[in-house]
Protein backbone atom coordinates (compact mmCIF):
# COMPACT_ATOMS: atom_id res chain seq x y z
CA UNK A 1 0.00 0.00 0.00
CA UNK A 2 1.30 3.03 -0.86
CA UNK A 3 2.41 5.56 1.59
CA UNK A 4 -0.27 8.58 3.27
CA UNK A 5 1.60 11.84 2.39
CA UNK A 6 0.92 15.39 4.12
CA UNK A 7 -0.68 17.09 1.70
CA UNK A 8 1.11 19.60 0.50
CA UNK A 9 -0.47 21.61 -2.55
CA UNK A 10 2.51 22.31 -4.99
CA UNK A 11 1.74 23.83 -8.11
CA UNK A 12 4.82 24.30 -10.80
CA UNK A 13 5.76 26.99 -12.14
CA UNK A 14 6.16 27.08 -16.03
CA UNK A 15 9.08 28.07 -18.44
CA UNK A 16 7.95 29.69 -21.32
CA UNK A 17 9.54 28.48 -24.52
CA UNK A 18 9.31 29.72 -28.31
CA UNK A 19 8.81 26.10 -29.34
CA UNK A 20 6.17 23.28 -28.23
CA UNK A 21 7.98 20.02 -29.33
CA UNK A 22 12.18 19.84 -29.06
CA UNK A 23 12.74 19.35 -33.00
CA UNK A 24 10.57 22.58 -34.22
CA UNK A 25 11.32 25.47 -35.64
CA UNK A 26 10.53 29.17 -34.05
CA UNK A 27 8.96 29.01 -37.45
CA UNK A 28 6.64 26.32 -36.25
CA UNK A 29 5.55 27.51 -33.01
CA UNK A 30 2.01 26.13 -31.35
CA UNK A 31 0.17 27.02 -28.48
CA UNK A 32 1.64 26.15 -25.16
CA UNK A 33 0.31 22.16 -24.08
CA UNK A 34 -0.46 22.48 -20.15
CA UNK A 35 -0.53 18.73 -19.01
CA UNK A 36 -2.70 18.37 -15.43
CA UNK A 37 -0.49 16.05 -13.23
CA UNK A 38 -2.59 14.19 -9.98
CA UNK A 39 0.39 13.15 -8.23
CA UNK A 40 1.18 11.71 -4.20
CA UNK A 41 2.17 14.43 -2.42
CA UNK A 42 6.35 15.06 -2.16
CA UNK A 43 6.53 12.59 -5.25
CA UNK A 44 8.73 14.25 -7.73
CA UNK A 45 11.56 16.44 -7.37
CA UNK A 46 10.83 19.54 -8.87
CA UNK A 47 13.45 19.90 -10.50
CA UNK A 48 12.43 16.80 -13.06
CA UNK A 49 9.54 18.80 -13.54
CA UNK A 50 11.13 21.94 -14.41
CA UNK A 51 13.49 20.15 -17.03
CA UNK A 52 10.65 18.80 -18.93
CA UNK A 53 9.45 21.99 -19.27
CA UNK A 54 12.66 23.80 -20.53
CA UNK A 55 13.04 20.66 -22.83
CA UNK A 56 9.70 20.25 -24.50
CA UNK A 57 8.38 23.70 -23.68
CA UNK A 58 5.03 21.54 -22.16
CA UNK A 59 3.47 23.09 -19.12
CA UNK A 60 2.90 20.39 -15.96
CA UNK A 61 0.58 21.67 -13.27
CA UNK A 62 0.51 19.33 -10.56
CA UNK A 63 -2.01 18.60 -7.90
CA UNK A 64 -1.75 16.06 -4.55
CA UNK A 65 -3.26 14.01 -3.09
CA UNK A 66 -2.63 12.19 0.15
CA UNK A 67 -4.37 9.00 0.06
CA UNK A 68 -5.64 6.47 -2.38
CA UNK A 69 -9.13 7.08 -1.31
CA UNK A 70 -8.69 10.39 -1.83
CA UNK A 71 -7.32 10.16 -5.42
CA UNK A 72 -10.10 7.70 -6.45
CA UNK A 73 -13.12 10.47 -5.13
CA UNK A 74 -11.57 13.05 -7.34
CA UNK A 75 -10.91 10.84 -10.10
CA UNK A 76 -13.81 9.23 -10.65
CA UNK A 77 -16.19 12.51 -9.62
CA UNK A 78 -14.88 14.22 -12.99
CA UNK A 79 -14.37 17.59 -11.34
CA UNK A 80 -11.40 17.79 -12.81
CA UNK A 81 -9.86 16.01 -15.90
CA UNK A 82 -6.54 15.05 -15.58
CA UNK A 83 -4.09 13.63 -18.04
CA UNK A 84 -2.00 11.78 -15.92
CA UNK A 85 -2.19 10.46 -12.55
CA UNK A 86 -0.33 8.29 -10.09
CA UNK A 87 -2.55 5.30 -8.38
CA UNK A 88 -1.15 2.57 -6.28
CA UNK A 89 -1.14 -1.24 -7.34
CA UNK A 90 -5.02 -2.00 -6.34
CA UNK A 91 -6.44 1.15 -7.75
CA UNK A 92 -4.72 0.50 -10.83
CA UNK A 93 -6.94 -2.53 -10.91
CA UNK A 94 -10.13 -1.12 -9.94
CA UNK A 95 -9.62 1.93 -12.55
CA UNK A 96 -8.71 -0.17 -15.19
CA UNK A 97 -11.73 -2.49 -14.48
CA UNK A 98 -13.64 0.49 -14.68
CA UNK A 99 -12.76 1.73 -17.50
CA UNK A 100 -11.62 4.98 -16.30
CA UNK A 101 -8.14 4.97 -18.07
CA UNK A 102 -7.03 5.37 -21.59
CA UNK A 103 -5.19 2.90 -23.33
CA UNK A 104 -1.63 3.53 -23.71
CA UNK A 105 0.21 4.37 -26.84
CA UNK A 106 3.66 2.81 -26.78
CA UNK A 107 5.08 4.04 -29.78
CA UNK A 108 5.18 7.40 -27.74
CA UNK A 109 6.94 5.87 -25.08
CA UNK A 110 10.25 3.61 -26.11
CA UNK A 111 11.75 4.33 -22.48
CA UNK A 112 8.78 1.32 -21.78
CA UNK A 113 12.09 -0.51 -22.32
CA UNK A 114 14.01 0.33 -19.77
CA UNK A 115 11.61 -0.82 -17.12
CA UNK A 116 12.73 -4.19 -15.34
CA UNK A 117 10.46 -6.83 -16.91
CA UNK A 118 10.09 -7.99 -13.87
CA UNK A 119 7.49 -4.60 -12.74
CA UNK A 120 5.75 -5.75 -15.59
CA UNK A 121 2.70 -7.64 -16.34
CA UNK A 122 1.75 -8.16 -12.97
CA UNK A 123 -2.14 -8.57 -12.14
CA UNK A 124 -3.26 -5.14 -11.60
CA UNK A 125 -2.49 -4.72 -15.61
CA UNK A 126 -1.50 -7.88 -16.75
CA UNK A 127 -1.15 -6.89 -20.36
CA UNK A 128 0.57 -3.69 -19.74
CA UNK A 129 -2.22 -2.05 -21.37
CA UNK A 130 -2.85 1.02 -19.25
CA UNK A 131 -0.01 1.22 -16.71
CA UNK A 132 3.80 1.88 -16.44
CA UNK A 133 5.43 1.69 -13.29
CA UNK A 134 6.60 4.75 -11.78
CA UNK A 135 8.53 3.48 -8.17
CA UNK A 136 8.28 0.58 -5.71
CA UNK A 137 8.55 0.08 -2.50
CA UNK A 138 7.09 -1.93 0.47
CA UNK A 139 5.83 -1.90 4.16
CA UNK A 140 8.49 -3.55 6.94
CA UNK A 141 9.88 -2.88 10.04
CA UNK A 142 11.60 0.16 11.51
CA UNK A 143 13.39 -0.72 14.79
CA UNK A 144 15.67 1.62 17.32
CA UNK A 145 18.89 -0.56 18.07
CA UNK A 146 19.10 1.10 21.04
CA UNK A 147 15.57 -0.62 22.82
CA UNK A 148 15.72 -4.01 20.79
CA UNK A 149 17.54 -7.38 21.75
CA UNK A 150 18.19 -10.08 19.42
CA UNK A 151 17.65 -10.17 15.65
CA UNK A 152 14.19 -8.92 14.22
CA UNK A 153 13.36 -10.29 10.88
CA UNK A 154 9.89 -11.29 11.50
CA UNK A 155 6.78 -10.07 11.95
CA UNK A 156 6.32 -12.07 15.43
CA UNK A 157 9.02 -9.42 16.76
CA UNK A 158 5.50 -7.15 17.08
CA UNK A 159 3.99 -9.66 19.42
CA UNK A 160 6.78 -10.47 21.28
CA UNK A 161 5.97 -9.86 25.10
CA UNK A 162 9.31 -8.06 25.76
CA UNK A 163 8.00 -4.87 23.54
CA UNK A 164 4.93 -3.79 26.04
CA UNK A 165 4.51 -0.27 24.52
CA UNK A 166 7.21 -0.19 22.43
CA UNK A 167 5.43 -0.75 19.23
CA UNK A 168 3.89 1.76 16.28
CA UNK A 169 1.53 0.46 13.70
CA UNK A 170 0.31 1.78 10.38
CA UNK A 171 -3.02 2.97 10.56
CA UNK A 172 -4.26 2.07 7.38
CA UNK A 173 -6.68 -1.12 7.14
CA UNK A 174 -5.10 -2.87 4.68
CA UNK A 175 -1.55 -2.67 5.88
CA UNK A 176 -2.41 -3.36 9.28
CA UNK A 177 -4.32 -6.67 8.14
CA UNK A 178 -1.86 -7.54 5.77
CA UNK A 179 0.82 -7.41 8.23
CA UNK A 180 -1.57 -9.90 10.72
CA UNK A 181 -2.50 -11.73 7.81
CA UNK A 182 1.62 -12.44 6.57
CA UNK A 183 1.63 -13.14 9.80
CA UNK A 184 -0.41 -16.17 10.35
CA UNK A 185 0.81 -17.19 6.95
CA UNK A 186 -1.99 -16.11 4.45
CA UNK A 187 -2.52 -13.93 1.39
CA UNK A 188 -3.49 -9.77 2.29
CA UNK A 189 -5.88 -10.34 -0.78
CA UNK A 190 -7.79 -13.24 0.99
CA UNK A 191 -10.95 -12.85 1.33
CA UNK A 192 -11.21 -15.72 3.18
CA UNK A 193 -14.16 -15.01 6.23
CA UNK A 194 -12.43 -17.06 8.53
CA UNK A 195 -8.76 -15.99 7.94
CA UNK A 196 -9.51 -12.34 7.87
CA UNK A 197 -11.41 -13.00 11.14
CA UNK A 198 -8.18 -14.36 12.61
CA UNK A 199 -6.05 -11.97 11.53
CA UNK A 200 -8.44 -9.30 13.10
CA UNK A 201 -7.93 -11.13 16.67
CA UNK A 202 -4.60 -10.89 16.11
CA UNK A 203 -4.58 -7.25 15.64
CA UNK A 204 -6.46 -6.95 19.27
CA UNK A 205 -4.28 -9.05 20.89
CA UNK A 206 -1.67 -6.58 20.06
CA UNK A 207 -3.32 -4.15 21.59
CA UNK A 208 -4.75 -6.16 24.26
CA UNK A 209 -1.40 -7.48 25.28
CA UNK A 210 0.08 -4.04 25.85
CA UNK A 211 2.48 -4.07 23.13
CA UNK A 212 0.54 -1.76 20.81
CA UNK A 213 1.55 2.13 22.05
CA UNK A 214 -0.63 3.75 18.89
CA UNK A 215 -1.12 3.62 15.40
CA UNK A 216 -0.17 6.30 13.37
CA UNK A 217 1.29 7.40 9.46
CA UNK A 218 3.79 10.49 9.11
CA UNK A 219 3.43 11.26 13.19
CA UNK A 220 5.18 7.96 13.52
CA UNK A 221 8.84 9.22 11.90
CA UNK A 222 9.31 12.03 14.10
CA UNK A 223 8.51 9.36 17.01
CA UNK A 224 10.82 7.14 16.17
CA UNK A 225 13.98 9.52 15.94
CA UNK A 226 12.72 10.76 19.37
CA UNK A 227 13.02 6.96 20.52
CA UNK A 228 9.39 6.74 21.73
CA UNK A 229 8.83 3.22 20.37
CA UNK A 230 11.77 -0.15 19.91
CA UNK A 231 9.34 -1.10 16.65
CA UNK A 232 7.58 1.04 13.97
CA UNK A 233 5.59 -0.76 11.26
CA UNK A 234 6.41 1.51 8.17
CA UNK A 235 7.03 2.25 4.53
CA UNK A 236 10.12 1.45 3.46
CA UNK A 237 10.98 4.58 1.91
CA UNK A 238 10.81 6.14 4.84
CA UNK A 239 12.44 3.38 6.66
CA UNK A 240 15.24 3.37 4.80
CA UNK A 241 15.82 7.08 5.07
CA UNK A 242 15.65 7.42 8.28
CA UNK A 243 18.00 4.19 8.80
CA UNK A 244 20.62 6.32 7.02
CA UNK A 245 20.15 9.46 8.60
CA UNK A 246 20.18 7.56 12.18
CA UNK A 247 22.91 5.08 13.44
CA UNK A 248 20.39 3.56 15.81
CA UNK A 249 17.64 2.92 13.43
CA UNK A 250 17.14 -0.26 11.20
CA UNK A 251 14.73 -0.77 8.82
CA UNK A 252 14.45 -4.77 7.47
CA UNK A 253 11.56 -6.39 5.85
CA UNK A 254 10.25 -9.39 7.82
CA UNK A 255 11.07 -13.13 6.39
CA UNK A 256 7.22 -13.56 5.96
CA UNK A 257 7.15 -10.88 3.15
CA UNK A 258 4.90 -8.04 2.58
CA UNK A 259 2.62 -5.99 0.35
CA UNK A 260 4.70 -5.07 -2.39
CA UNK A 261 3.39 -2.29 -3.88
CA UNK A 262 4.00 -0.44 -7.52
CA UNK A 263 2.89 3.22 -8.35
CA UNK A 264 2.11 3.56 -11.92
CA UNK A 265 1.45 6.30 -14.26
CA UNK A 266 -1.72 6.22 -15.86
CA UNK A 267 -3.91 8.15 -18.09
CA UNK A 268 -7.21 8.87 -16.87
CA UNK A 269 -9.97 9.01 -19.21
CA UNK A 270 -11.46 11.17 -21.49
CA UNK A 271 -7.39 13.08 -21.13
CA UNK A 272 -7.26 16.65 -23.13
CA UNK A 273 -3.43 15.82 -23.83
CA UNK A 274 -2.75 12.74 -24.08
CA UNK A 275 -0.05 12.36 -26.39
CA UNK A 276 1.75 14.82 -23.79
CA UNK A 277 1.09 12.51 -20.77
CA UNK A 278 3.28 10.49 -23.12
CA UNK A 279 5.46 12.06 -23.97
CA UNK A 280 6.19 12.93 -20.21
CA UNK A 281 5.64 9.58 -19.32
CA UNK A 282 8.49 8.78 -21.69
CA UNK A 283 10.84 11.10 -19.89
CA UNK A 284 10.45 10.04 -16.38
CA UNK A 285 11.41 6.43 -17.62
CA UNK A 286 14.54 7.94 -19.21
CA UNK A 287 17.59 7.51 -16.81
CA UNK A 288 18.36 10.97 -15.23
CA UNK A 289 15.21 11.72 -14.17
CA UNK A 290 14.20 8.35 -12.57
CA UNK A 291 17.45 8.39 -11.28
CA UNK A 292 16.52 11.62 -9.56
CA UNK A 293 13.10 10.60 -8.36
CA UNK A 294 15.12 7.47 -6.63
CA UNK A 295 17.24 9.64 -5.09
CA UNK A 296 14.82 12.01 -3.46
CA UNK A 297 11.93 10.44 -3.15
CA UNK A 298 13.67 7.21 -1.41
CA UNK A 299 11.64 4.19 -3.07
CA UNK A 300 13.09 1.80 -5.48
CA UNK A 301 13.25 2.73 -9.53
CA UNK A 302 11.52 0.58 -11.93
CA UNK A 303 13.90 2.13 -14.47
CA UNK A 304 16.92 -0.20 -15.04
CA UNK A 305 19.86 1.98 -15.75
CA UNK A 306 18.71 4.62 -12.72
CA UNK A 307 19.05 1.39 -10.06
CA UNK A 308 22.62 0.25 -11.64
CA UNK A 309 23.82 4.38 -11.18
CA UNK A 310 22.66 4.16 -7.90
CA UNK A 311 25.15 4.30 -4.62
CA UNK A 312 26.39 0.64 -3.70
CA UNK A 313 24.64 0.94 -0.12
CA UNK A 314 21.40 1.68 -1.97
CA UNK A 315 21.13 -0.87 -4.66
CA UNK A 316 22.78 -3.38 -2.90
CA UNK A 317 20.97 -3.17 0.25
CA UNK A 318 18.35 -6.03 0.58
CA UNK A 319 15.87 -4.36 2.21
CA UNK A 320 15.40 -1.80 -0.12
CA UNK A 321 16.08 -3.91 -3.89
CA UNK A 322 15.04 -7.27 -2.06
CA UNK A 323 15.99 -10.64 -3.07
CA UNK A 324 14.54 -13.35 -4.95
CA UNK A 325 13.55 -15.52 -1.72
CA UNK A 326 11.63 -11.61 0.01
CA UNK A 327 10.24 -10.87 -3.37
CA UNK A 328 8.55 -14.31 -3.57
CA UNK A 329 6.84 -13.95 -0.85
CA UNK A 330 6.19 -10.63 -1.16
CA UNK A 331 2.73 -9.73 -3.11
CA UNK A 332 0.62 -6.98 -4.63
CA UNK A 333 -2.75 -5.41 -3.27
CA UNK A 334 -5.37 -6.19 -5.54
CA UNK A 335 -8.85 -4.69 -5.95
CA UNK A 336 -11.21 -6.74 -4.33
CA UNK A 337 -14.47 -5.19 -5.04
CA UNK A 338 -17.31 -6.20 -2.61
CA UNK A 339 -15.15 -8.43 -0.61
CA UNK A 340 -13.34 -5.22 0.86
CA UNK A 341 -16.00 -4.36 3.07
CA UNK A 342 -14.81 -7.60 5.32
CA UNK A 343 -11.58 -5.75 5.45
CA UNK A 344 -13.45 -2.78 6.71
CA UNK A 345 -16.02 -4.34 9.22
CA UNK A 346 -13.10 -6.21 10.62
CA UNK A 347 -10.52 -2.71 11.12
CA UNK A 348 -13.45 -1.00 12.30
CA UNK A 349 -13.58 -3.84 15.50
CA UNK A 350 -10.25 -3.36 15.84
CA UNK A 351 -10.12 0.19 16.14
CA UNK A 352 -13.40 0.48 18.11
CA UNK A 353 -13.52 -2.50 20.30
Amino acid sequence: MRKSKKIIASIISAVFMATLFVGCSTENKQEQVTINFFNWAENIPDEVISDFEKETGIKVVQDTYANMGEMYAKLSSGAVQYDLAVPSDYKVDQLRKEDRLEKIDYSNIPNFDKIDDSFKGKSIDPKNEYSVPYMSGTIGILYNKDLVKGKIDSWNSLWDPQYKKSVFMLDDMRDALGVSLKRLGYSINSTNPEEINKAKDELIKLDTSGNLLAYGDDDLLDKMVAGEAALCVLWSGEGLNLADEHENLEFVVPKEGADFWVDSLVIPKGAKHKKEAEMFINYLCSKDPALKIAEEIGYTTPQKEAKEAQEDHVKNNPNAYMPKDVVDKCETYEYLGDKLKLYDEAFTKVKNR
